[in-house]
């Protein structure tokens, strides 16, 4: 047997039990863990070419997997001027006039992650921001990655001058003269203005996966699912896993959109399977409404403003068509549903598809943002996995309900926020993600934001619903045995056990006794993938 990697004098973390293994050592072979044993007996399995790394007491997990992500997009969409950390109007005017500054004439100003809260009761529109923006096209990606303010200028060079109508839900906000104020909502009307601003080439914008991917796998992560499969995607993946350097392996589930026809449904069943050796499709993702914030979500009572009212699938039941197809073909669904109307659409869709007596496909609900209690017990009774991002309760809401999407929604339902707790205790299978590039993908972090539900710029102040919190354990339950069994790896993932995949965390300490505030800042020392260390710290 040949062992290429060896780790002795571990701590071996079971996220089963929450206890550690007896064992205190690993040998790896063909990707998998060969052996777990004392010290003595797997060092005895190394040989001359054997990477041996003595651990000296940290702690081994199996390895963290996001489980939602979009490293292509999100690679794509975070260049440019990083807004994330504006907290108000002024913040943000200071930072884009520094850009302004910076800009060659007539070049465009790119931005993401601006907080809609910055806004306070004003409207979200691009006059706010004019006097640093005259003449200038901007283009300012929101944090939810469904709506962007665009400026004058740009809007002028897209030729953006009213209303648009649309085959999804989406929308170029306009005034009541019909002139639009910069806001545009959902991929399509976003797309008008993105697609006259100057594009990078391929060759740059795979260096910037390549290079998101690096700093995942040093932030501990080994694997994703990846909720899309949009562009040179699949293609890029392939390059890097043909040349040896994809840090994470991905589950990739590419969009099935409204008005998808029969030759577009059965092409997304067909190349399921299709991947290399880290990576695979495996799935299908679809959309059933847009965001609270931006007033796109689907409730079943409107928010404050009379909005959130509609599907993002003009024909609801086409989706449930859709599901009934994929189902019956085997093939797991991924549904964007943040609204409870959405929610419990999605769940009457799988429910209806199961009819047919197959319950051996894994479907999913990714965000679930606020659900009322009669939802709760179905995720469970449909074997439907709840994907969910903590940390968006943690960083854009607050916990005196003074934040936009609080406000949208009013006291009720803004009570009902990320209902972690509540679904794990009616059964549910809590997986747990970022959304990257909707909030920062280091998985301590994630892990950290299911557990206190504070602001992770300010753990200082109170948390959103800490009643909803997870036990250290359940969370990382949510990164590892739970994400592989939203996947149906359990047979092979989430375990440190002999068989089992060779995909590690090694962290400097346990991360069920850090603390919550300060596990974000617990050393990652090494990340391996497939047997093949990805990150390796210097102490080690």
């Amino acid at each position: 047997m040949r062992t290429p990697l060896v780790l002795l004098s571990a701590r071996l973390l079971d996220p089963v039990s929450g206890a550690f293994l007896p064992d205190t050592a690993l040998a790896v072979s063909d990707g998998r863990i060969a052996s777990l044993g004392d010290d003595r007996d797997i060092r005895a399995l190394a040989g001359p070419s054997t990477t041996v790394i003595d651990l000296k007491g940290a702690v081994v997990t199996p390895g963290l997997v996001d489980g939602h992500l979009h490293p292509v997009s999100g690679a794509e969409l975070t260049h440019g001027l990083d807004l994330s950390g504006c907290t108000d109007l002024e913040s943000v005017r200071e930072a884009l006039a520094r850009e302004v500054r910076r800009l060659a004439p007539g070049a465009w100003l790119h931005g993401w992650g601006l907080d809609p809260n910055v806004f306070g009761d004003r409207p979200v529109e691009s006059a706010a921001l004019a006097p640093v923006l005259d003449g200038v096209p901007a283009f300012l990606l929101l944090f939810d990655a469904h709506s962007a303010l665009a400026s004058e200028r740009a809007l002028e060079l897209a030729g953006v001058d009213g209303p648009r109508r649309f085959d999804q839900a989406a929308e170029v906000v306009c005034d009541d003269a019909g002139r639009p104020t910069g806001l545009l909502l959902e991929d399509a009307a976003c797309e008008l203005v993105e697609r006259v601003a100057p594009q990078p080439t391929r060759e740059e914008r795979r260096a910037r996966l390549a290079t998101t991917l690096r700093a995942m796998a040093a932030a501990g992560l080994t694997g994703g699912h990846a909720m899309d499969a949009n562009g040179d995607s699949l293609a890029f993946y392939a390059e890097l896993d043909a040349a040896g350097e994809l840090p994470l392996r991905l589950r990739v589930a590419p969009w099935c959109q409204p008005g998808t026809d029969a030759a577009g449904l059965r092409a997304l069943i067909d190349g399921q399977g299709a991947g290399g050796t880290l990576w695979r499709t495996a799935g299908v993702k679809l959309f059933m409404d847009g965001t609270i914030d931006n007033g796109t979500a689907w409730l079943e009572r409107p928010d404050c403003h009379g909005e959130s009212t509609h599907a993002f699938w003009p024909d609801p039941d086409a989706y449930t068509r859709v599901i009934g197809e994929l189902h019956a073909a085997g093939v797991p669904t991924a549904t964007h549903a943040i609204g409870d109307a959405a929610v419990r659409h999605a769940l009457d869709a799988v429910e209806k598809a199961q009819a047919d007596g197959r319950r051996g496909v894994r479907h999913r609900i990714e965000h679930i943002e606020t659900v009322p209690d009669d939802t709760l017990r179905r995720f469970a009774q449909l074997g439907v996995i709840a994907s969910m991002q903590p940390t968006h309760c943690c960083d854009f809401t607050r916990a005196d309900r003074t934040d936009n999407w609080s406000r949208r929604l009013g006291e009720e339902r803004a009570s009902r926020a990320w209902r972690c707790r509540d679904l794990t205790d009616a059964g549910a299978t809590v997986v747990l993600g970022s959304d990257w590039p909707i909030a920062p993908y280091p998985p301590l972090g994630v892990l950290a934001g299911a557990r206190h539900r504070r602001p992770s710029r300010d753990l200082t102040r109170p948390p959103h619903g800490p009643d909803q919190a997870l036990t250290p354990l359940e969370a990382l339950q949510g990164m590892t045995v739970n994400a592989a069994r939203a996947a149906g790896e359990e047979h092979e993932a989430g375990r440190l056990a002999v068989g089992h995949r060779a995909d590690l965390t090694v962290l400097a300490d346990d991360p069920l006794t850090t603390p919550a505030t300060d596990l974000p800042d617990l050393p990652v020392l090494l990340t391996v993938l497939d047997g093949r260390p990805t990150h390796r710290d210097t102490s080690l």
